[in-house]
This record gives structure tokens, sequence and C-alpha cells, in this order.
């Protein structure tokens, strides 16, 4: 059974949060955020993903098409991507964040 987006995402942010945890040496939430924020999201479901100090990750994101069954060449061949979005263009500048964890 193929993972959900979802799915996919929470597994790459554990993963990112155990690494960041082993790297700190730490379970203490400011040096392991620390690390999590210094260190890119490289794996299956991002690649070079920044946290920024508003805890959002930025990552390229991708607009896709449903194929047509003709399309299709196997079981979980359902997309053809149209287009990469750029991180920087895919979510808004923490400049313009209204949270206040941006500093």
């Amino acid at each position: 059974m193929m993972p959900t987006m979802v799915q996919a995402g929470m597994y790459s942010a554990v993963m990112h949060y155990l690494k960041a945890v082993q790297a700190a040496g730490t379970v203490e939430a400011d040096k392991v955020m620390e690390k999590m924020r210094a260190t890119p999201v490289n794996d299956f479901f991002a690649k070079d993903g920044r946290i920024l100090a508003n805890g959002l990750m930025l990552h390229d994101m991708y607009l896709a098409e449903a194929k047509k069954p003709a399309e299709s060449k196997g079981e979980w061949d359902l997309l053809k991507i149209l287009r990469v979005i750029p991180r920087d263009q895919a979510f808004e500048p923490l400049e313009k964040s209204a949270c206040p964890l941006k500093g």
C-alpha cells in the first residue's frame, strides 16, 4: 500500500527529528530545534528542505495531473508532474509571517 502525502510527511518529520536528537546528543528542545534548522531535509519527501524560525519547512512543491489509464505504466504510476514550484515561490517569506516565533 502506498503511503499518503500526510503519512510520508510525518515519517520525514519524525526521521529528521530523530537525526537531530542524535546529532545534538540531547532531547532538549532548543538544542534539537537548532540542529533541525541547521540541517537540510533530504529524503524521499523533500530535497534540500529548510526549517524556518517559525517552524515552517520550505521545500519544492509539485503541480501534478492525474494520468489517463492508457498513460499509466503500472499500479502506482498515477500522476505526471507538470511543474516544480521552487520553495521560495511556494511558501510565504519569513518576513511576512505573523508568527511570534519568527524572532
